[in-house]
């Protein structure tokens, strides 16, 4: 999979357009959609941005990983409390 794909996944996911992003990251609809088309590449900053507005590792953008990864920068200790007790309840429904 291409970065331009996992933005677009990435984006569809979060259910927001084009434009959305592109003003979420001070950057132009062009651009993002240049970036999903595969025409061009996100720089370095926009990486750097995609990576914290989606809370996934440039690494994960890059395909340089598979597995989904969430930043928990940033939320308190009652809310990191919050999405592990959500991971835990969706591991369970998982295994049954």
């Amino acid at each position: 999979m291409q970065i331009g794909d996992r933005i677009r996944q990435l984006r569809e996911r979060e259910n927001i357009s084009q434009s959305a992003l592109a003003e979420a990251l001070g950057a132009t609809r062009a651009a993002v959609n240049a970036w999903e088309m595969g025409i061009s590449n996100p720089s370095m900053q926009s990486l750097v941005e995609l990576s914290g507005y989606f809370r996934v590792s440039v690494d994960h953008l890059l395909g340089l990983e598979d597995a989904d990864r969430i930043s928990l920068a940033g939320l308190t200790a009652e809310e990191k409390a919050l999405v592990l007790q959500m991971i835990r309840h969706f591991e369970s429904e998982h295994k049954q």
